[in-house]
């Protein structure tokens, strides 16, 4: 018989295939004209609706438009009486108060009841829907209810003094110098538990790696929290300084429900003093330049602040 004789082995190493990176095909060749057919109300509504308006706004504000636009020029006529006017000076400068106390509480106690929450007490949903459930409800309901229960008549004075307190006094919403913490209270109360439902998903995220090693260090609770925990929760506090920063801006409904901007003008915001000149004085100019001002104002504060998240995201990247 003869031997079978199977093929010599190849011993020369063999070129290893090396996989041919995939082109990319331009985004307008991936998407379908059905993907395209779908964004098109969405990119209609930001030019027309957004940016037209935007444009419109800041051509009337060059007018001396009262009732109806005009096509006249004025130059920056309506912004020199603009910043000549007491009522919108005081406006910025309620802003500004409001602002400050409103973002800095709503912080603080939004943190301190994420870390309550996160100690995994008993009924922690329950108390999550409890702190989170203010935040449901309009700005309108709101102001109404806070002045009821700061009204010197029928609210928390009232209350006091039938407890036997005769000396108790409790009248912000009626006083100049104090209206505006009024309304601080009122929103503080509001906008907290979105904050707080913020920061509790970024404490949940943390690794609990991290406080096992802080117990075998003997490291203080609240060291943790101050040096590490908190500078970690930067992307969710950085969201939750956004979006109240908007609710400052926007700030108009609560003051109508509590004040009507009152007593006199101490707690007129910017919001209702646009509102005021559009629809009540007829004087479209100026509201216009106010708008216009307050967005310009907006977006010197909130662009720097996004350059820098997109610029952190990039050294991350890199």
């Amino acid at each position: 018989m003869h031997a079978l004789k199977l093929p010599a082995a190849d011993t020369k190493p063999r070129k290893r295939l090396q996989k041919r990176p995939l082109k990319k095909k331009p985004l307008g060749k991936r998407l379908p004209i059905a993907a395209w057919v779908a964004l098109l109300p969405m990119v209609l509504t930001v030019v027309f609706a957004y940016l037209g308006t935007m444009v419109w706004t800041a051509r009337v504000s060059l007018s001396n438009s009262r009732t109806f636009p005009s096509g006249d020029f004025a130059g920056l006529t309506q912004y020199a009486r603009l910043f000549n006017n007491e009522r919108w000076l005081l406006s910025l400068q309620n802003i500004v108060i409001y602002g400050a106390c409103f973002i800095v509480a709503c912080m603080v106690i939004g943190l301190l009841l994420a870390i309550f929450i996160d100690q995994r007490v008993v009924a922690e949903g329950v108390l999550r829907t409890v702190f989170l459930y203010p935040y449901a409800m309009s700005f309108v309901a709101t102001g109404l209810v806070w002045q009821w229960i700061l009204n010197p008549e029928l609210g928390a004075q009232a209350v006091l003094h039938k407890l036997g307190f005769a000396h108790a006094s409790f009248d912000w919403i009626v006083d100049q110098d104090w209206v505006i913490y009024t309304i601080v209270i009122a929103t503080v109360w509001q906008a907290s538990g979105l904050v707080m439902a913020l920061l509790l998903a970024g404490l949940r995220g943390i690794d609990d790696e991290l406080w096992k090693a802080a117990r075998i260090d003997g490291i203080p609770r609240w060291r943790v929290y101050a040096s590490i925990v908190v500078p970690m929760l930067g992307p969710s506090l950085s969201t939750a300084f956004v979006l109240l920063f908007v609710m400052v801006v926007k700030l108009y409904d609560a003051v109508v429900a509590m004040t009507q901007g009152g007593p006199g003008t101490a707690s007129e915001v910017p919001a209702k003093f646009i509102m005021d000149y559009l629809f009540a004085r007829a004087n479209i100019g100026l509201a216009s330049a106010a708008s216009i001002v307050l967005l310009a104002t907006v977006l010197a504060v909130l662009a720097p602040f996004f350059y820098a998240r997109s610029r952190a995201a990039l050294r991350k990247e890199v």
